[in-house]
């Protein structure tokens, strides 16, 4: 396996910026609690191309789409702002033609199978460019992407997102929504209907009747000001690795039995969720984490709505969870989650909400690879979450197209984010009764 620093071999980078195709006419949007809970919180989603997906195509063909894009979503081209009247008053987004900042980089000596092939956590990092918003507000781009040329003749797509903007989720869509109109299949339809930005008296009214509840799923951090980044003083590790179609099906075939006797049904991402959740637990010196928060797609959208959108609940036991049987905390995950009331963000704090609880991430119904270039999908697809808290964050979305004998299937994609002692333990308990590496 080869092994080497990533970042040392993405060079030749230049910077340039997309904005939409006609003004947007200055307008301000108004930040929601749930989403002003998720500014310390960043997104990074990577896409591999083959060649075939991009040939002929030159860097003006990938930027071109994106002017009608942001005529769409002009909010994710704006520039995060405080009133004028009060320095330190809730945040908006100046919906003011800013820009998407557009990344282009070259990676010369290297084949995307050789690119996947490193064993490196921070592996794909170099290719979805990016900051955290600050200090200076007014001028941090909310939205990075990158296109990366790799010696292969393919490509990637990276976008770096900040989060208070949307969700995985919006990502998705936003990546969708860009290879439709590159295709010439956009629908006249918008991602997002801004609203308009409420007076602060009225926001400080709401503010002020919010409801104290059980914090459950966020917690609590020091104010960081302008500059929105989480000062974890923890070492945080991030790793990737597959669970193959034939791994699943070995899960779920251990508890089918008990599925039809009890007639409760599980997904895979519950399964694998229980899975690592008793392994940690196994790994650490107590009884591992009794709460777990959950994040899944929220099906009642009724657009491919930019915002921060998935359905939070908890998970809670009282028991030694590294004695607990999988299928137990699995039909936990699946039937008797509790819905956590998002009133509790109301609070006009700073929060972190990945990593408050050990936090799992429901990405299988976001379709990754859907989306076509010149008619190929990707060959590969991963997404990250960024600014996560020392419980750590587990995210799960569908893995590569696989041959299996039987046809194309797919297994799944899994990011841990965890502190470096604790992935070191759960990559050992995993390779000791899965083989991963």
């Amino acid at each position: 396996m080869v092994s080497s620093n990533p970042e040392n071999r993405v060079s030749g980078i230049k910077l340039s910026s997309v904005v939409p195709g006609k003004a947007t006419g200055n307008q301000d949007y108004e930040l929601k609690n749930i989403d002003l809970a998720m500014k310390l919180h960043y997104i990074k989603g990577v896409y591999f191309f083959n060649r075939e997906a991009v040939r002929g195509l030159t860097i003006f063909d990938l930027k071109r789409p994106m002017f009608q894009l942001l005529d769409i979503l002009y909010t994710a081209s704006g520039r995060i702002r405080r009133p004028e009247t009060a320095g330190a008053g809730r945040p908006f987004i100046k919906c003011n033609d800013g820009g998407v900042r557009i990344v282009e980089a070259f990676c010369d000596d290297q084949t995307i199978a050789e690119w996947l092939a490193m064993d490196h956590e921070s592996r794909d990092d170099c290719l979805a460019y990016g900051s955290e918003l600050g200090p200076d507000l007014a001028f941090s781009p909310l939205v990075f992407v990158q296109f990366t040329s790799f010696k292969c003749g393919g490509m990637s797509l990276g976008l770096s997102w900040a989060h208070v903007l949307g969700d995985p989720f919006s990502v998705s869509a936003f990546v969708s929504m860009w290879a439709q109109i590159m295709a010439g299949r956009v629908q006249p339809k918008s991602l997002h209907e801004p609203e308009p930005k409420k007076s602060e008296t009225e926001t400080q009214t709401r503010a002020s009747e919010s409801v104290a509840g059980n914090l459950y799923p966020i917690k609590r951090v020091d104010p960081v000001g302008d500059h929105w980044q989480f000062p974890n003083n923890c070492n945080m590790k991030t790793h990737t690795f597959q669970f193959t179609k034939k791994q699943l099906d070995q899960m779920a075939s251990n508890l089918r039995y008990r599925g039809i006797r009890e007639a409760v049904a599980v997904s895979h991402f519950e399964v694998i969720s229980a899975t690592i959740w008793k392994l940690l637990a196994k790994a650490s010196e107590d009884s591992g984490p009794g709460v777990v928060t959950i994040c899944r797609y929220n099906g009642q959208r009724e657009n491919e709505t930019a915002s921060n959108d998935m359905v939070l609940s908890t998970a809670e036991v009282d028991f030694d969870v590294s004695k607990s049987d999988v299928w137990d905390l699995s039909t936990l995950i699946a039937d008797k989650r509790k819905d956590v009331d998002e009133k509790v963000l109301s609070e006009s704090s700073d929060f972190i909400m990945y990593g408050a609880n050990l936090t799992f991430v429901d990405m299988e119904e976001a379709d990754v690879y859907g989306l076509k270039l010149q008619g190929q999908k990707p060959v590969y697809v991963n997404y990250s979450i960024h600014g996560v808290g020392e419980q750590g964050v587990v995210l799960v979305l569908a893995g590569p197209e696989e041959d299996s004998g039987r046809g194309r299937d797919r297994g799944s994609t899994v990011t841990v984010v965890l502190p470096e002692n604790q992935l070191e333990k759960l990559m050992n308990e995993l390779n000791q009764e899965w083989n991963l590496a």
